[in-house]
Protein backbone atom coordinates (compact mmCIF):
# COMPACT_ATOMS: atom_id res chain seq x y z
CA UNK A 1 0.00 0.00 0.00
CA UNK A 2 1.60 3.28 -1.11
CA UNK A 3 -0.14 5.66 1.32
CA UNK A 4 -1.51 3.84 4.36
CA UNK A 5 -4.36 5.79 5.92
CA UNK A 6 -6.09 5.60 9.28
CA UNK A 7 -9.65 4.94 10.39
CA UNK A 8 -10.00 8.26 12.23
CA UNK A 9 -9.35 10.52 9.26
CA UNK A 10 -8.81 8.45 6.13
CA UNK A 11 -7.66 11.39 4.00
CA UNK A 12 -4.52 11.97 6.13
CA UNK A 13 -1.72 9.42 5.70
CA UNK A 14 -0.84 7.53 8.87
CA UNK A 15 2.81 8.63 8.71
CA UNK A 16 1.71 12.29 8.74
CA UNK A 17 -0.47 11.79 11.82
CA UNK A 18 2.36 9.98 13.58
CA UNK A 19 4.77 12.82 12.77
CA UNK A 20 2.28 15.34 14.17
CA UNK A 21 1.78 13.24 17.29
CA UNK A 22 5.57 13.07 17.85
CA UNK A 23 5.67 16.88 17.74
CA UNK A 24 2.67 17.47 20.02
CA UNK A 25 3.09 14.72 22.60
CA UNK A 26 5.99 16.27 24.57
CA UNK A 27 4.11 19.56 25.00
CA UNK A 28 0.92 17.78 26.03
CA UNK A 29 2.80 15.64 28.56
CA UNK A 30 4.62 18.67 29.95
CA UNK A 31 1.34 20.51 30.43
CA UNK A 32 -0.42 17.65 32.20
CA UNK A 33 2.60 17.13 34.47
CA UNK A 34 2.63 20.83 35.46
CA UNK A 35 0.79 22.14 38.53
CA UNK A 36 -1.61 24.07 36.31
CA UNK A 37 -2.34 21.02 34.17
CA UNK A 38 -2.89 18.81 37.21
CA UNK A 39 -5.22 21.39 38.77
CA UNK A 40 -7.25 21.86 35.60
CA UNK A 41 -7.50 18.11 35.04
CA UNK A 42 -8.69 17.61 38.62
CA UNK A 43 -11.36 20.28 38.05
CA UNK A 44 -12.41 18.66 34.78
CA UNK A 45 -12.45 15.22 36.38
CA UNK A 46 -14.63 16.49 39.23
CA UNK A 47 -17.14 17.82 36.69
CA UNK A 48 -16.93 14.98 34.18
CA UNK A 49 -15.46 12.10 36.14
CA UNK A 50 -18.41 9.73 36.01
CA UNK A 51 -18.97 10.36 32.31
CA UNK A 52 -15.27 9.81 31.59
CA UNK A 53 -15.22 6.59 33.60
CA UNK A 54 -18.21 5.31 31.65
CA UNK A 55 -16.60 6.37 28.37
CA UNK A 56 -13.32 4.50 28.92
CA UNK A 57 -15.05 1.40 30.22
CA UNK A 58 -14.09 2.01 33.83
CA UNK A 59 -10.36 1.65 33.21
CA UNK A 60 -8.54 3.31 36.07
CA UNK A 61 -5.24 5.14 35.88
Amino acid sequence: MANPTNDFCPSIPKRELEALARCLLPAIQEYFESEEGKREFAEWEAQHGQKAQNFNGGISK
